[in-house]
């Protein structure tokens, strides 16, 4: 029997401890997003945490977003809880500090000079509506592409969902190359044949979704660009509902990540006003089946040799490429992971 929606089976269910143990890195090295650029207002001071760090982010005077360290180094205190903005510098609610969007200090308080100190940060690239933040060891050699159903009049405005889940980012991105699940979760009556490409930071896999929605009969392309370990790009099309689904998948900490969704609709042509129906469609369904799936995931236990079938390839393919953003020398247990990845 198919997995039934709804069902709450697992929510009370004691975590095996083995469900938070993962031989790779928490972290995988690329870009991630981490804020709407609607969510940083100029003159504003945002407190985030993701990647295991406390972080800030504020708008220079030039209007740049920056992401930066949340504490200050003169005596700790959280730059995100009290702190403003004072001419594109963010200002210690604490002593009086401030540091601008590189991060050096511009200002202390009855200091005969400036101090020669500074906070750390990411780089940052905005576009898109979102603002993304590189983790890596040295600077970022590549960029996520712009995301033109963003800033298009042709889509309605995203329907825009977030969710944690204690799993990894990587088994988070698997789930788009599941073979499998399309059938037991999404409704598919078999599992789709992907065909999946990798290209440097960047992968592709295109196959096609049929399923039955609300007594509609559903047979649109599927189309994933990958773009890193953080950014996925689906574009669903078909004569019923087309929409183009932006995945962000950033990790929080060493065992929990966040998924945030954001779903842009294709108005039909000629009837643009039914965009809110199909809205309004689409998250009933999907969102539901959304649940389901971070359900699972938060008690899920990390497979490194998962026993697959023969027509189930994606996952395989997914980790192999999935390897290049972790690094080169890793704990025995990775390298026995990646060796089970590319296993023919």
């Amino acid at each position: 029997m198919p997995f039934r929606r709804g069902r709450n089976d697992l929510i009370d269910q004691p975590r095996d401890p083995r469900a938070d143990e993962y031989p790779m890195p928490a972290v995988p090295f690329g870009w991630y997003a981490v804020l709407r650029s609607r969510e940083l207002r100029p003159g504003k001071v945002v407190s985030l945490h993701y990647f295991g760090r406390a972080l800030i982010a504020f708008r220079g005077t030039d209007g740049k977003a920056a992401v930066r360290d949340a504490h200050c180094p003169h005596y700790g205190a959280h730059l995100g809880v009290g702190g403003k903005v004072v001419d594109g510098s963010v200002e210690c609610p604490f002593h009086g500090w401030r540091f601008g969007t590189d991060g050096r200090c511009t200002f202390a308080p009855f200091a005969s000079r400036v101090p020669k100190v500074s906070i750390g940060g990411l780089p940052v690239h905005e576009h898109s509506g979102l603002i993304f933040v590189y983790c890596g060891p040295t600077g970022p050699s590549w960029r996520v592409p712009e995301i033109p159903e963003t800033t298009s009049a042709g889509y309605a405005a995203p329907v825009d969902d977030v969710c944690r889940a204690r799993i990894h980012v990587q088994e988070m991105r698997e789930n788009i190359v599941d073979e499998s699940h399309f059938h037991h979760i999404h409704g598919q009556s078999e599992p789709p044949v992907q065909n999946f490409q990798p290209d440097g930071p960047f992968a592709e896999a295109h196959s096609r979704f049929r399923r039955r929605v609300l007594g509609w009969d559903i047979d649109n392309t599927f189309d994933v660009f990958m773009y890193g370990p953080g950014v996925m790009v689906v574009r669903v099309d078909g004569p019923i509902l087309s929409l183009t689904a932006v995945a962000l998948t950033t990790p929080i900490d060493d065992r929990t990540s966040e998924m945030r969704m954001l779903y842009y609709v294709r108005k039909p042509a000629g009837l643009p006003f039914l965009a809110p129906v199909l809205k309004l469609a689409f998250r009933a369904e999907a969102l539901r089946e959304v649940r389901e799936e971070v359900q699972i995931w938060d008690h899920k236990i990390h497979q490194q040799r998962p026993i697959l079938l023969p027509h189930e390839k994606g996952i395989k393919a997914l980790r192999r490429w999935y390897a290049q953003f972790y690094p080169p020398s890793t704990p025995d247990e990775l390298s026995a992971e990646l060796d089970a990845a590319t296993a023919t």
